[in-house]
């Protein structure tokens, strides 16, 4: 038998309509979707109705199927013939774990295409108008992740002193030792944000500084998924605009 072939699927950050066409027709093909918690469920309208649909997690702080295993599943599914989607939220190159799967379904000898996503880090900040790069304010972004591996640590001092826009993934539950991290090469007046849910309708968001965000971030009862963006841009910030669909009401 012939194998199938494993399309790495990107899913965008949440709003439905930031999905690329290709994502749209490559879902259109799929025999067997594997989605992450964090990918929309919206998108699976655009699969076929003969698919089947496996639910693997991949979200921060809960309850996953482990990575082995869905390798192993995707393999199985590849292996017998099916045309597999692997849909995750994002970009499957960005946090995402995409290169470790790819690498064992190359090794395995079976066919993989990778269909980028937008990832939250553009995405999320843009909902308030945070430029991740300014000419009158800062030359560069960097994405770095907060939650750490084995014991692995990000200099955040170095980070701070790089005069990048920085852009945290899954930092939330350790905002304070990140913010007091970074103070070390900022200035605690440095406008930061915290934003939960970036792009869906139950976006939620603090702005302040790096000496307040911690206390804010409780005090408002936000917690994952969410960004957080530091650098003088997050001064730019305003309200989130309006979702589309309270525009096409509005226009009806």
């Amino acid at each position: 038998m012939k194998p199938g072939k494993v399309y790495l699927i990107g899913a965008g950050p949440g709003d439905v309509e930031l999905l690329t066409l290709k994502a749209v027709r490559r879902l259109g093909l799929a025999d067997v979707v594997l989605i992450d918690d964090l990918a929309n469920d919206e998108v699976l309208q655009f699969v076929p109705k003969h698919a089947e649909v496996v639910r693997v997690g991949k979200r921060g702080g809960c309850a996953s199927v482990a990575q082995a295993d869905i390798e192993a599943r995707l393999l199985t599914e590849a292996r017998a013939g099916r045309c597999v989607a692997r849909v995750k939220g994002g970009d499957p190159f960005v946090f995402g774990r995409g290169g470790e799967e790819m690498q064992a379904l190359l090794a395995a000898g079976i066919a993989v295409e990778v269909v980028n996503g937008i990832t939250a880090g553009l995405a999320v900040p843009a909902t308030l108008g945070i430029p991740l790069t300014h000419r009158d304010h800062v030359h560069g972004v960097t994405f770095v992740s907060g939650h750490t591996h084995q014991g692995d640590e990000p200099d955040w001092a170095a980070l701070a002193k790089s005069g990048m826009t920085l852009v945290i993934y899954m930092g939330m539950s350790r905002l304070g030792l990140i913010t007091e991290q970074l103070q070390q090469g900022l200035p605690a007046d440095t406008p930061a944000a915290a934003i939960q849910y970036g792009t869906r309708p139950e976006q939620r968001e603090v702005v302040g500084t790096l000496a307040t965000l911690s206390a804010d971030v409780a005090a408002a009862g936000l917690g994952s998924p969410a960004l957080v963006v530091v650098g003088p841009t997050v001064g730019l910030a305003r309200p989130p605009a309006r979702s589309a669909h309270s525009i096409e009401k509005e226009f009806a």
